[in-house]
């Protein structure tokens, strides 16, 4: 395991924390976007889990409002965080890198791919689906990612998780409870309302047929946030795109970060075709 350097930057007047873990010389950089409320910490097991022999730097941030991220001015848009995040990585020293997004992190993922193309050479998507025009999960779902109790009550997360995350949250709780109360830090209820508001009607149903990057698509069978079906529908529409299909629930890349890391790497150590 590879320590990642931490540090404050300033990007167009927006503090943001960002973590690096130093990798290879000329393996193209990876650029991770996580989800909803999430910190940069609770990808950890991911991180440690990807070879650093066969990996170039990685790079975390705090989205806007997020844990160490100061709250914005004001509400920001997918577009802008796009923008935000090009710049973000000119002030590290970053030219192209390939993007990994999980979740509402792969919707921020999608749209840097098309709005700053140049930026990114091959793309990852977890967990995530086409935002507004998705497969929706269960009602009840939807309402426990409506507000952030599970990341404030660790009681309250104990009884959601198996419902909520899928997967192995079913028989082991407590290794959420673990992931979600343990490294990752939270930030003001705003941000993530703020977090919310960006996804709100955002769709990349009309422009995923346009995408041109290698794009490798990962699902758990047992997701209830994002129903299988979102894959799926995903991989249809973007040309070329791989679909992986994993045992497993929402939090994939934290549970099963052993299994899923090779699979990351494998792709984006592919030559061009993927």
């Amino acid at each position: 395991m590879t320590a990642a350097t931490e540090q404050m930057i300033t990007v167009d007047g927006q503090d943001l924390r960002v973590a690096v873990r130093y990798g290879q010389p000329g393996v193209t950089p990876l650029l991770i976007i996580n989800g909803i409320g999430a910190s940069l910490e609770l990808l950890q097991p991911f991180v440690d889990a990807l070879d650093p022999d066969k990996s170039g730097d990685v790079i975390r941030f705090d989205v806007p409002g997020v844990a160490g991220s100061p709250l914005p001015g004001r509400p920001y848009r997918f577009s802008g965080l796009c923008r935000l995040i090009a710049k973000m990585l000119s002030a590290l020293g970053y030219g192209q890198v390939d993007v990994l997004g999980i979740s509402w992190g792969g919707g921020v993922a999608q749209q840097f791919a098309v709005s700053q193309r140049s930026r990114c050479r091959r793309l990852v998507l977890v967990s995530t689906a086409t935002g507004a025009t998705m497969v929706p999960p269960k009602p009840s779902v939807l309402r426990q990612m409506a507000g952030r109790q599970r990341y404030v009550d660790s009681g309250h997360l104990a009884r959601v998780a198996p419902d909520l995350y899928g997967g192995s949250a079913r028989a082991e709780p407590e290794r959420v409870g673990g992931a979600m109360h343990g490294s990752n830090q939270l930030g003001p209820g705003r941000g993530y309302a703020y977090q919310l508001a960006a996804s709100f009607a955002w769709s990349s149903l009309p422009f995923l047929p346009w995408l041109r990057q290698p794009t490798l698509i990962m699902s758990g069978d047992d997701d209830p946030i994002i129903p299988l079906a979102n894959a799926k529908m995903m991989h249809r529409l973007i040309r070329g795109s791989r679909l992986h299909i994993f045992h497993g629930g929402h939090l994939g890349l934290v549970a099963e970060a052993a299994e899923l890391a090779p699979v990351v790497q494998e792709f984006l150590a592919a030559g061009p075709t993927g």
